[in-house]
């Protein structure tokens, strides 16, 4: 019904409906000024209230006149998100079967959901005086720090921010009021935007084939392509993408680059400010609400000519996008698994194509999936087969554990191996994927294993904290030593974590530098960049580690990379843990002789002749990818059938069990075309406290899946047992756990 001589505008709200809520507009808000794509305060519920966005604007509304509510506050002098924006995020919202509302309020940062101003907050910068340019910096010698930090201010060309010292100096505050008291350094005030930092500008020398990948991708910067940059671990992949980033910005756009984890940004950015002069802006869960929001403006107002970050950064706007690049495109974790389950991969290849700008994905072991669009012609595949700086690829060393001793997870024949490398002052690194002192306690009398009361998993030891914790839910408890069935004393550790193997290494290797990398040591902020100088400074003889390790790195020091346990996804019930086992050891073996020192790879295995190995080992990842992808399509697995996974779980069985079977029931009567598998427990059956159960939907036509499912989502969302039940879709699924 039309509502006379009054503007009524649709707003999204932060909840999971699949709608938008009509909202009066004040007398006093001039609706001649546009409100779409501006937040509003809007009251919500009983005398709540939530921050919304408005999506149109009009004279029509459905709800009685007398019921509808007015807006409180227009928060939004200008949209933050515009009209192609909000398209393109409403498009993504309908592939994803995710309710528009949250999904636009999860692409945004923190402070913006929160309903912060979008104020570009000014920030403090350092400068030498006049006092400190006229000062023999070497009368500072019994101060090294200050001497250090006055010496690098005196090379910048332009006052230095926060985020540059703390790139360059550890613990420098306090050096820094020094200098300031002695009047050598003063404070200014600059728009967060205005210091560029400058460079010496250093000239990247690529190797014919590196210069002509660039050349073949320049080309199609002009004409807004998608790439596959398929090259070899230290094959200097980087490299390029600073050549096409510096050739985007030269044309006045902005480049947006994603990386799978936040300890990869600190490599990133310390190589990207060697060679490019221009504001660079990060995105990451590790940065605080208010430096994401900062990031957040200087993208969207174009001061901000390189944005950096992990996967939720894919939503940045640009005011003048140019170049999407996705490094180390395979890593799963570009998928969500919480809230709107979307592919930043995905996202990006669809942002690249609405804003018309070029696309390169990047990795040394492409996924099937981008292999398989690389057949289809969706991809164009630049290959890099040789390292940089004439960098030879590792030997493989394959040790048959079977029946052999071994020092705790370590073999004889990878000590002597590690002492050789010791020996000859190079470094040594192992991978282990696994945290914690041991992943399962077990009582050596009757064979009782701690688990944890809300998930189906054991509780893992972390020794130096004397606690066992969940993996899953978080969960702690204090170490115990008698058994809970026999009340035996023998609780004994099964398995090594990283934490372990540390210390089985201590007491072999007493006089090396050993230093762990896991999710644990690396909790502090500016804990990876830390280790990344201590490695680099040759301070560290041995690194153990999880695939923190595996991803980027470039350590030219590293010549013997050990493979601890190399059978944990040989025999996984999920139909891509050879994929995964695979890209693991081709990355982790990728960090060994990067530079002119030779490198070895030695893999421990209680299965030397399983095909998989055998297959990798013997030929290179792409013949195994190639091998892969011809059993996949022979049995319909996806990347040539399309998936959604359709989750419930409840505090008891039954809930979500029973709201699954009318699912499948509602599934199969809309439509013949879609295969259904299920409902069958998760293979982690229960998870913080829940009880899970899934049901697999696929079809060989993804239009098929999508348009059955929009009709069904309807018939999901009246199942009355769903009100009780936490279900959720997931649309190409990358996790069936």
């Amino acid at each position: 019904m039309t509502v006379a001589n009054r503007t009524i505008v649709q707003v999204l709200l932060p909840v999971p409906l699949h709608r938008h809520f009509d909202y009066l507009v004040p007398t006093p808000v001039d609706t001649s000024l546009p409100l779409v794509g501006k937040r509003v305060l809007v009251p919500f519920g009983k005398s709540g209230k939530k921050v919304g966005l408005v999506i149109s604007q009009s004279d029509q509304t459905e709800i009685e006149p007398g019921k509808l509510k007015p807006i409180i506050e227009v928060i939004d002098d200008t949209p933050i998100l515009n009209r192609d924006q909000l398209s393109l995020r409403k498009w993504i919202s309908h592939y994803y079967l995710a309710p528009f509302g949250e999904l636009i309020f999860s692409s945004l940062p923190p402070a913006i959901r929160q309903g912060d101003r979008l104020v570009l907050k000014q920030e403090i910068f350092w400068q030498v005086t006049n006092s400190g340019k006229n000062l023999d910096t070497t009368s500072l010698n019994k101060a090294k720090k200050q001497q250090a930090i006055l010496d690098f201010l005196l090379r910048q060309d332009s006052p230095c921010s926060k985020s540059h010292l703390d790139e360059k100096f550890q613990n420098w505050r306090n050096p820094m009021n020094e200098l300031f008291r002695k009047e050598l350094v003063e404070v200014i005030k600059q728009d967060a935007a205005f210091n560029l930092i400058q460079t010496d500008h250093i000239d990247i020398n690529l190797s014919p084939e590196q210069l002509a990948a660039f050349n073949q991708i320049q080309a199609g910067l002009e004409s807004n392509k998608r790439f596959l940059l398929d090259g070899v671990t230290g094959s200097g992949k980087t490299e390029i993408y600073i050549k096409a980033i510096q050739y985007t910005i030269h044309q006045g756009k902005q480049a947006l680059v994603l990386v799978p984890e936040i300890g990869l940004t600190p490599h990133f950015i310390s190589r990207f400010r060697q060679r490019i002069n221009a504001k660079i802006a990060l995105m990451h869960s590790g940065l605080t609400d208010n430096e994401r929001l900062q990031s957040w403006i200087q993208a969207k107002n174009g001061m901000a000519k390189v944005i950096i970050g992990t996967r939720s950064a894919v939503w940045t706007p640009m005011k003048t996008p140019g170049l999407f690049i996705v490094d180390e495109e395979h890593d799963p974790s570009y998928k969500q698994q919480e809230g709107i389950r979307y592919s930043a991969k995905d996202v990006a290849i669809l942002r690249a194509s609405e804003e018309n700008a070029p696309l390169i994905l990047g990795s040394a072991t492409p996924s099937l999936e981008s292999l398989h669009n690389v057949e289809k012609n969706k991809l164009t595949r630049i290959t890099l087969n040789n390292r940089a700086e004439d960098a030879q690829q590792p030997t493989f060393k394959i040790i048959d554990i079977r029946g052999k001793k071994v020092h705790g997870a370590l073999s004889h024949d990878l000590l002597q191996s590690m002492e050789k490398v010791l020996a000859d002052k190079k470094q040594v690194l192992l991978f282990q994927n696994r945290r914690g002192y041991s992943p399962v306690q077990m009582c050596h009398d009757c064979g009782w294993i701690y688990n944890c009361e809300r998930c189906d998993t054991p509780l893992t030891y972390h020794k130096r904290i004397n606690r066992l914790l969940c993996h899953h839910c978080g969960v702690q408890h204090r170490q115990e030593n008698t058994c809970h069935e026999c009340h035996s004393n023998e609780i004994i550790p099964v398995g090594h974590g990283t934490e372990r193997l540390y210390e089985t290494l201590s007491e072999y290797f007493p006089d090396s530098n050993i230093l762990r990398i896991d999710r644990d040591t690396t909790r502090r902020k500016g804990a990876m960049d830390e280790y990344n100088e201590q490695i680099l400074s040759g301070e560290v003889d041995i690194l153990v580690g999880t695939q923190m390790l595996a991803k980027g790195h470039h350590f030219p020091d590293v010549t013997l990379v050990g493979i601890i346990d190399a059978d944990m996804g040989l025999y996984s019930n999920d139909f891509r843990a050879g994929e995964r086992m695979a890209q693991l050891i081709t990355q982790v073996s990728g960090r060994a002789g990067r530079a002119s020192h030779p490198g070895t790879v030695v893999i421990q295995t209680h299965y030397p002749d399983h095909p998989l190995i055998k297959t990798l080992l013997e030929n290179d990842y792409h013949h195994f990818a190639n091998l892969q992808l011809a059993e996949r399509k022979l049995i319909n697995l996806p990347p040539f059938q399309y998936q959604i996974l359709l989750r419930a779980e409840g505090y008891d069985t039954g809930q979500p069990l029973n709201f699954l079977k009318q699912a499948e029931k509602a599934l199969r009567s809309a439509s013949g075309k879609l295969e259904l598998f299920g409902p069958y427990p998760s293979p982690i059956e229960k998870r913080r406290g829940r009880y899970r159960y899934q049901l697999l939907i696929q079809s060989t036509q993804r239009s098929d899946l999508q348009s059955h499912m929009h009709e069904c989502l309807k018939n999901l969302e009246q199942i009355k047992i769903g009100n009780k039940v936490r279900w959720s879709l997931d649309v190409d699924p990358m996790d069936l756990f």
